[in-house]
Protein backbone atom coordinates (compact mmCIF):
# COMPACT_ATOMS: atom_id res chain seq x y z
CA UNK A 1 0.00 0.00 0.00
CA UNK A 2 1.32 3.44 -0.96
CA UNK A 3 2.22 5.86 1.84
CA UNK A 4 -0.63 8.41 2.27
CA UNK A 5 1.95 11.21 2.44
CA UNK A 6 3.18 10.23 -1.04
CA UNK A 7 -0.38 10.18 -2.35
CA UNK A 8 -1.23 13.63 -1.00
CA UNK A 9 1.91 15.05 -2.61
CA UNK A 10 0.98 13.43 -5.93
CA UNK A 11 -2.58 14.78 -5.69
CA UNK A 12 -1.32 18.32 -5.09
CA UNK A 13 1.20 18.10 -7.95
CA UNK A 14 -1.32 16.74 -10.47
CA UNK A 15 -3.97 19.22 -9.31
CA UNK A 16 -1.56 22.11 -9.86
CA UNK A 17 -0.60 20.70 -13.28
CA UNK A 18 -4.30 20.67 -14.16
CA UNK A 19 -4.57 24.25 -12.89
CA UNK A 20 -1.70 25.22 -15.22
CA UNK A 21 -3.26 23.37 -18.18
CA UNK A 22 -6.63 24.96 -17.43
CA UNK A 23 -5.03 28.41 -17.46
CA UNK A 24 -3.18 27.48 -20.64
CA UNK A 25 -6.42 26.51 -22.39
CA UNK A 26 -8.41 29.34 -20.83
CA UNK A 27 -5.93 32.05 -21.78
CA UNK A 28 -8.10 32.39 -24.87
CA UNK A 29 -11.10 33.15 -22.67
CA UNK A 30 -9.39 36.14 -21.14
CA UNK A 31 -7.49 37.60 -24.08
CA UNK A 32 -8.68 36.19 -27.43
CA UNK A 33 -10.91 39.16 -28.17
CA UNK A 34 -8.42 41.86 -27.18
CA UNK A 35 -5.66 40.20 -29.24
CA UNK A 36 -7.86 39.68 -32.31
CA UNK A 37 -8.95 43.33 -32.26
CA UNK A 38 -5.28 44.39 -31.94
CA UNK A 39 -6.03 46.60 -28.94
CA UNK A 40 -3.18 44.89 -27.05
CA UNK A 41 -0.21 42.90 -28.27
CA UNK A 42 -0.28 39.17 -27.45
CA UNK A 43 2.57 39.50 -24.93
CA UNK A 44 0.99 42.45 -23.12
CA UNK A 45 -2.39 40.71 -23.08
CA UNK A 46 -1.14 37.44 -21.56
CA UNK A 47 0.90 39.26 -18.91
CA UNK A 48 -2.10 41.40 -17.97
CA UNK A 49 -4.40 38.38 -17.89
CA UNK A 50 -1.96 36.29 -15.89
CA UNK A 51 -1.52 39.01 -13.27
CA UNK A 52 -5.25 39.56 -12.84
CA UNK A 53 -5.91 35.80 -12.75
CA UNK A 54 -3.58 35.69 -9.76
CA UNK A 55 -5.42 38.50 -7.97
CA UNK A 56 -8.85 37.10 -8.80
CA UNK A 57 -8.07 33.76 -7.19
CA UNK A 58 -7.97 35.41 -3.75
CA UNK A 59 -11.37 37.12 -3.98
CA UNK A 60 -13.58 34.24 -2.84
CA UNK A 61 -13.66 30.55 -1.87
CA UNK A 62 -17.37 29.87 -2.44
CA UNK A 63 -16.78 27.97 -5.68
CA UNK A 64 -14.01 25.94 -4.00
CA UNK A 65 -16.41 24.86 -1.26
CA UNK A 66 -19.03 23.89 -3.84
CA UNK A 67 -16.59 21.72 -5.79
CA UNK A 68 -15.02 20.21 -2.69
CA UNK A 69 -18.18 19.48 -0.74
CA UNK A 70 -21.26 19.42 -2.98
CA UNK A 71 -20.39 16.47 -5.25
CA UNK A 72 -19.29 13.94 -2.67
CA UNK A 73 -18.50 13.92 1.06
CA UNK A 74 -14.68 14.35 1.27
CA UNK A 75 -14.52 11.82 4.11
CA UNK A 76 -15.97 9.07 1.87
CA UNK A 77 -13.38 9.26 -0.92
CA UNK A 78 -9.79 8.09 -0.93
CA UNK A 79 -6.72 9.94 -2.11
CA UNK A 80 -6.41 7.41 -4.95
CA UNK A 81 -9.87 8.40 -6.21
CA UNK A 82 -8.97 12.09 -6.14
CA UNK A 83 -5.63 11.43 -7.86
CA UNK A 84 -7.37 9.45 -10.63
CA UNK A 85 -9.92 12.24 -11.10
CA UNK A 86 -7.22 14.88 -11.45
CA UNK A 87 -5.14 12.78 -13.85
CA UNK A 88 -8.14 12.22 -16.12
CA UNK A 89 -9.01 15.93 -16.13
CA UNK A 90 -5.40 17.00 -16.69
CA UNK A 91 -4.75 14.63 -19.61
CA UNK A 92 -7.93 15.64 -21.44
CA UNK A 93 -7.30 19.37 -20.93
CA UNK A 94 -3.69 19.07 -22.08
CA UNK A 95 -4.68 17.12 -25.19
CA UNK A 96 -7.47 19.53 -26.19
CA UNK A 97 -5.20 22.54 -25.71
CA UNK A 98 -2.56 20.96 -27.94
CA UNK A 99 -5.05 20.62 -30.80
CA UNK A 100 -6.44 24.13 -30.27
CA UNK A 101 -9.89 23.24 -28.96
CA UNK A 102 -11.39 25.41 -26.19
CA UNK A 103 -12.98 23.16 -23.57
CA UNK A 104 -14.51 23.46 -20.14
CA UNK A 105 -12.13 22.99 -17.24
CA UNK A 106 -15.21 22.64 -15.04
CA UNK A 107 -16.57 19.77 -17.13
CA UNK A 108 -13.13 18.11 -17.11
CA UNK A 109 -12.80 18.35 -13.36
CA UNK A 110 -16.35 17.35 -12.48
CA UNK A 111 -16.40 14.55 -15.05
CA UNK A 112 -13.14 13.14 -13.73
CA UNK A 113 -14.30 13.30 -10.12
CA UNK A 114 -17.68 11.68 -10.80
CA UNK A 115 -16.10 8.96 -12.97
CA UNK A 116 -13.50 7.99 -10.37
CA UNK A 117 -15.93 8.17 -7.44
CA UNK A 118 -18.63 6.09 -9.15
CA UNK A 119 -16.17 3.46 -10.35
CA UNK A 120 -14.66 3.18 -6.87
CA UNK A 121 -17.79 3.32 -4.69
CA UNK A 122 -20.92 3.44 -6.87
CA UNK A 123 -23.51 6.17 -7.37
CA UNK A 124 -24.65 5.99 -3.76
CA UNK A 125 -21.82 8.19 -2.45
CA UNK A 126 -22.64 11.07 -4.79
CA UNK A 127 -24.58 14.04 -3.42
CA UNK A 128 -27.05 14.08 -6.28
CA UNK A 129 -28.64 17.36 -5.18
CA UNK A 130 -25.27 19.10 -5.41
CA UNK A 131 -24.41 17.38 -8.70
CA UNK A 132 -27.70 18.51 -10.26
CA UNK A 133 -27.18 22.10 -9.11
CA UNK A 134 -23.65 22.18 -10.57
CA UNK A 135 -24.76 20.66 -13.88
CA UNK A 136 -27.68 23.11 -14.03
CA UNK A 137 -25.30 26.04 -13.56
CA UNK A 138 -23.05 24.67 -16.31
CA UNK A 139 -26.03 24.36 -18.67
CA UNK A 140 -27.66 27.73 -17.92
CA UNK A 141 -24.52 29.90 -17.98
CA UNK A 142 -23.85 29.61 -21.77
CA UNK A 143 -27.47 30.54 -22.49
CA UNK A 144 -27.14 33.56 -20.23
CA UNK A 145 -23.88 34.48 -21.95
CA UNK A 146 -25.54 34.35 -25.36
CA UNK A 147 -28.49 36.47 -24.22
CA UNK A 148 -26.51 39.03 -22.21
CA UNK A 149 -23.92 39.41 -24.99
CA UNK A 150 -26.65 39.93 -27.59
CA UNK A 151 -28.61 42.44 -25.48
CA UNK A 152 -25.53 44.42 -24.47
CA UNK A 153 -24.37 44.70 -28.06
CA UNK A 154 -27.85 45.76 -29.23
CA UNK A 155 -27.88 48.44 -26.51
CA UNK A 156 -24.47 49.76 -27.55
CA UNK A 157 -25.55 49.84 -31.21
CA UNK A 158 -28.67 51.82 -30.28
CA UNK A 159 -26.82 54.32 -28.08
CA UNK A 160 -24.05 54.95 -30.63
CA UNK A 161 -26.16 54.64 -33.79
CA UNK A 162 -25.35 58.23 -34.87
CA UNK A 163 -21.60 57.93 -34.23
CA UNK A 164 -19.23 56.87 -36.99
CA UNK A 165 -17.90 53.28 -36.77
CA UNK A 166 -14.30 54.53 -36.67
CA UNK A 167 -15.02 56.74 -33.66
CA UNK A 168 -16.93 53.96 -31.89
CA UNK A 169 -14.09 51.48 -32.33
CA UNK A 170 -11.47 54.02 -31.24
CA UNK A 171 -13.48 54.76 -28.09
CA UNK A 172 -14.19 51.12 -27.28
CA UNK A 173 -10.59 50.17 -28.02
CA UNK A 174 -9.67 52.05 -24.85
CA UNK A 175 -12.61 50.64 -22.92
CA UNK A 176 -11.69 47.12 -23.99
CA UNK A 177 -8.56 47.28 -21.84
CA UNK A 178 -10.88 47.70 -18.84
CA UNK A 179 -13.29 44.97 -19.96
CA UNK A 180 -10.52 42.44 -20.62
CA UNK A 181 -9.10 43.21 -17.17
CA UNK A 182 -12.43 42.38 -15.55
CA UNK A 183 -12.64 39.25 -17.68
CA UNK A 184 -9.24 38.06 -16.49
CA UNK A 185 -10.10 38.90 -12.88
CA UNK A 186 -13.40 37.00 -13.02
CA UNK A 187 -11.66 34.06 -14.73
CA UNK A 188 -9.23 33.78 -11.83
CA UNK A 189 -12.05 34.12 -9.30
CA UNK A 190 -14.07 31.30 -10.83
CA UNK A 191 -11.53 28.84 -12.24
CA UNK A 192 -8.65 28.79 -9.77
CA UNK A 193 -11.11 28.00 -6.99
CA UNK A 194 -12.08 24.68 -8.57
CA UNK A 195 -8.62 23.24 -7.97
CA UNK A 196 -8.54 24.82 -4.51
CA UNK A 197 -11.66 22.78 -3.75
CA UNK A 198 -10.09 19.53 -4.96
CA UNK A 199 -6.84 20.00 -3.01
CA UNK A 200 -8.78 20.95 0.14
CA UNK A 201 -10.97 17.86 -0.36
CA UNK A 202 -7.81 15.73 -0.55
CA UNK A 203 -6.38 17.31 2.61
CA UNK A 204 -9.62 16.63 4.47
CA UNK A 205 -9.85 13.08 3.10
CA UNK A 206 -6.28 12.38 4.19
CA UNK A 207 -6.84 13.81 7.67
CA UNK A 208 -4.44 16.73 7.18
CA UNK A 209 -7.14 19.28 8.05
CA UNK A 210 -10.29 18.86 10.17
CA UNK A 211 -12.71 21.30 8.48
CA UNK A 212 -13.31 22.35 4.88
CA UNK A 213 -11.47 25.68 4.91
CA UNK A 214 -9.10 26.45 2.06
CA UNK A 215 -5.56 26.97 3.46
CA UNK A 216 -3.71 30.10 2.37
CA UNK A 217 -0.90 28.09 0.78
CA UNK A 218 -3.46 26.25 -1.38
CA UNK A 219 -4.97 29.55 -2.53
CA UNK A 220 -1.52 30.93 -3.34
CA UNK A 221 -0.34 27.82 -5.20
CA UNK A 222 -3.52 27.63 -7.29
CA UNK A 223 -3.43 31.35 -8.04
CA UNK A 224 0.19 31.11 -9.18
CA UNK A 225 -0.28 28.05 -11.42
CA UNK A 226 -3.43 29.46 -13.04
CA UNK A 227 -1.61 32.73 -13.69
CA UNK A 228 1.44 30.96 -15.16
CA UNK A 229 -0.76 28.82 -17.40
CA UNK A 230 -2.61 31.88 -18.68
CA UNK A 231 0.64 33.78 -19.19
CA UNK A 232 1.97 30.87 -21.27
CA UNK A 233 -1.01 31.27 -23.59
CA UNK A 234 -2.65 28.48 -25.58
CA UNK A 235 -2.19 30.21 -28.92
CA UNK A 236 -4.07 27.64 -30.99
CA UNK A 237 -7.10 28.05 -28.73
CA UNK A 238 -6.76 31.84 -28.89
CA UNK A 239 -6.82 31.62 -32.68
CA UNK A 240 -9.96 29.45 -32.61
CA UNK A 241 -11.90 31.77 -30.32
CA UNK A 242 -10.55 35.15 -31.37
CA UNK A 243 -10.15 34.76 -35.13
CA UNK A 244 -12.10 31.77 -36.40
CA UNK A 245 -15.40 31.97 -34.48
CA UNK A 246 -16.46 35.48 -35.50
CA UNK A 247 -14.77 38.57 -36.92
CA UNK A 248 -14.86 41.12 -34.14
CA UNK A 249 -13.89 44.75 -33.64
CA UNK A 250 -13.08 46.54 -30.36
CA UNK A 251 -16.74 47.36 -29.68
CA UNK A 252 -17.66 43.68 -30.07
CA UNK A 253 -14.77 42.61 -27.88
CA UNK A 254 -15.84 45.06 -25.17
CA UNK A 255 -19.42 43.79 -25.25
CA UNK A 256 -18.40 40.10 -25.16
CA UNK A 257 -15.90 40.57 -22.31
CA UNK A 258 -18.26 42.74 -20.27
CA UNK A 259 -21.14 40.29 -20.67
CA UNK A 260 -18.93 37.33 -19.76
CA UNK A 261 -17.48 39.11 -16.72
CA UNK A 262 -20.98 39.90 -15.44
CA UNK A 263 -22.08 36.26 -15.73
CA UNK A 264 -18.87 34.86 -14.22
CA UNK A 265 -18.69 37.22 -11.23
CA UNK A 266 -22.37 36.64 -10.46
CA UNK A 267 -21.79 32.88 -10.58
CA UNK A 268 -18.70 33.13 -8.35
CA UNK A 269 -20.62 35.15 -5.75
CA UNK A 270 -23.32 32.48 -5.77
CA UNK A 271 -20.70 29.73 -5.44
CA UNK A 272 -21.66 28.25 -8.82
CA UNK A 273 -18.73 26.65 -10.71
CA UNK A 274 -19.53 27.61 -14.31
CA UNK A 275 -17.41 27.18 -17.41
CA UNK A 276 -15.46 30.29 -18.39
CA UNK A 277 -14.98 28.80 -21.86
CA UNK A 278 -18.70 28.24 -22.34
CA UNK A 279 -19.57 31.73 -21.15
CA UNK A 280 -17.10 33.76 -23.23
CA UNK A 281 -17.72 31.65 -26.34
CA UNK A 282 -21.48 32.10 -26.07
CA UNK A 283 -20.99 35.83 -25.44
CA UNK A 284 -18.88 36.13 -28.61
CA UNK A 285 -21.56 34.28 -30.55
CA UNK A 286 -24.30 36.46 -29.06
CA UNK A 287 -22.44 39.66 -29.91
CA UNK A 288 -21.56 38.43 -33.41
CA UNK A 289 -25.15 37.48 -34.20
CA UNK A 290 -26.33 41.09 -33.74
CA UNK A 291 -24.86 41.89 -37.14
CA UNK A 292 -26.30 38.89 -38.92
CA UNK A 293 -26.42 35.18 -38.16
CA UNK A 294 -23.88 34.47 -40.88
CA UNK A 295 -21.35 36.68 -39.05
CA UNK A 296 -20.80 33.76 -36.68
CA UNK A 297 -18.98 30.77 -38.12
CA UNK A 298 -21.44 28.20 -36.80
CA UNK A 299 -19.35 25.34 -38.20
CA UNK A 300 -16.54 26.25 -35.79
CA UNK A 301 -19.13 26.67 -33.05
CA UNK A 302 -20.43 23.16 -33.75
CA UNK A 303 -16.95 21.67 -33.32
CA UNK A 304 -16.56 23.52 -30.03
CA UNK A 305 -19.98 22.21 -28.97
CA UNK A 306 -18.91 18.63 -29.70
CA UNK A 307 -15.82 19.13 -27.53
CA UNK A 308 -18.05 20.42 -24.72
CA UNK A 309 -20.46 17.50 -24.98
CA UNK A 310 -17.73 14.87 -24.93
CA UNK A 311 -15.57 16.45 -22.23
CA UNK A 312 -17.52 15.35 -19.16
CA UNK A 313 -18.04 11.68 -20.17
CA UNK A 314 -14.53 11.42 -21.66
CA UNK A 315 -12.92 12.63 -18.43
CA UNK A 316 -15.20 10.36 -16.40
CA UNK A 317 -14.17 7.29 -18.40
CA UNK A 318 -10.48 8.23 -18.34
CA UNK A 319 -10.57 8.80 -14.58
CA UNK A 320 -12.32 5.45 -14.00
CA UNK A 321 -9.72 3.59 -16.05
CA UNK A 322 -6.88 5.41 -14.31
CA UNK A 323 -8.40 4.58 -10.93
CA UNK A 324 -8.51 0.90 -11.87
CA UNK A 325 -4.79 0.97 -12.61
CA UNK A 326 -3.84 3.08 -9.59
CA UNK A 327 -5.85 0.95 -7.16
CA UNK A 328 -3.73 -2.06 -8.05
CA UNK A 329 -0.64 -0.09 -7.03
CA UNK A 330 -1.98 1.81 -3.99
CA UNK A 331 -4.45 -0.75 -2.68
CA UNK A 332 -7.39 1.67 -3.18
Amino acid sequence: MTDPAVLIVLVVIVALLFDFANGWNDAANAIATVVSTRVLSPLTAVLLAGSLNFVGAYLSTRVAKTIGGSIVDPTTVTLTVILAAMLGAFLWTFLMTRIGMPISGSHSLIGGLIGAVVFASGFGVLKMGGVYKILLALLISPVLGLIVGFLLMVSIMHIFKNVSPATVNRYFGRLQIISVSFMALSHGTNDAQKVMGIITMALLSGGYISTFEVPLWVMSACALMMALGTATGGWKVIKTLGLRLSKIKPVHGFAAESAASAVLLTAANLGAPVSTTHVITSCIMGVGSTRRLSAVRWGIGKKILYAWVFTLPACGIMAALIYQGLSLITGG
